[in-house]
């Protein structure tokens, strides 16, 4: 072979080798198993912590779609949904309990349920309220534990900020329609829960997914939010999870909601990370916040 054939056949070959290269990229670009996908979950600081395991969960299985999640509050997730800003809003109510948001144009995915529980500094001797010593205390009618069996220690009430869905929940179920009194607001579970361990006559409520050793909780009316407590209703202030989106999801966002409510995560990491599975729910709860029981065969 001559010297000129030679280069002839490497310039070929390499020319070859190009248009391979070159058409695997753009076969790569067209498909679209092979893009990145991205979603955004934002809203209750109740559900976070949930969100966020499954999020590990389902990337293993979906390793091209990338799903952040942040905190701010349900009526944030609510409103950034509607916007269309994000992909998911998280709350801890439906979406007809917030004003200015239209709920006929949004998708609800209820994946859990959370019980609310109030709670205080460990060292505080009381360990049990009645619904309606829990009622007077946010509607500052009683400021002194020893009004309730504790120590002549002030109450310093903290409160969730207005568009908080725990908040929203917890005016439903406690107050019922009693006016909380002023007091200090806080947006997330988790700061609340720092203040109450460090403040000795403080009171709050948080996610029982939100409980350890730096608080205490409370039993209401004798009673404790276990698990079992709240599946058949004697715990009485609890609330569901909702992840919403908009009419028309994409792919992505359809694929991960639908992993949240796999058998995988309700029947494992939902109890795991102190939440209930709404299989096991024996009551159900409307937007009113009325609670009735779930005929046999129709869960959700």
């Amino acid at each position: 072979m001559t010297g000129m054939h030679k280069r002839r056949w490497w310039l070929l070959a390499l020319m070859i080798i190009i248009l391979f290269v070159v058409g695997a990229y753009l076969a790569h670009q067209t498909n679209p198993k092979a893009k990145s996908a991205k979603i955004t979950s934002v809203g209750s600081t109740a559900l976070q912590p949930l969100i966020e395991a499954a999020v590990l969960g389902f990337q293993k299985q979906a390793s091209t779609v990338n799903v952040v999640v942040q905190g701010g509050g349900s009526g944030t997730g609510l409103s950034q949904v509607a916007s269309g800003a994000v992909e998911i809003g998280m709350s801890d109510v439906f979406a007809q309990q917030k004003s200015g948001i239209d709920a006929s144009k949004l998708n609800d995915h209820i994946v859990a349920v959370t019980g609310i529980v109030p709670i205080v500094n460990p060292q505080l001797g009381v360990k049990n309220l009645s619904l309606t010593q829990l009622r007077a205390i946010f509607a500052g009618e009683i400021t002194n534990w020893q009004k309730v069996g504790g120590p002549d220690e002030p109450i310093t009430v903290i409160n969730r900020a207005s568009g908080s869905g725990t908040r929203m929940a917890f005016e439903q179920l406690v107050m019922q329609g009693s006016k909380t009194k002023q007091a200090q607001e806080q947006d997330s579970n988790g700061t609340v829960k720092q203040i109450v361990a460090n403040v000795p006559g403080a009171i709050s409520y948080v996610s029982v997914a939100y409980v350890n050793s730096q608080v205490k909780s409370l039993k209401v009316n004798g009673v404790s939010a276990t698990y079992s407590n709240i599946t058949q209703g004697r715990w009485p202030i609890w609330s569901y999870e909702h992840l919403y989106t908009t009419k028309h999801p994409s792919q992505a966002t359809k694929a991960f909601i639908k992993y949240v409510q796999s058998p995988t995560v309700q029947n494992n990491l939902v109890k795991k990370s102190h939440y209930v599975s709404i299989h096991d729910m024996q009551v159900q709860q409307d937007a009113n916040g009325k609670i009735t029981k779930i005929s046999e065969g129709h869960h959700d």
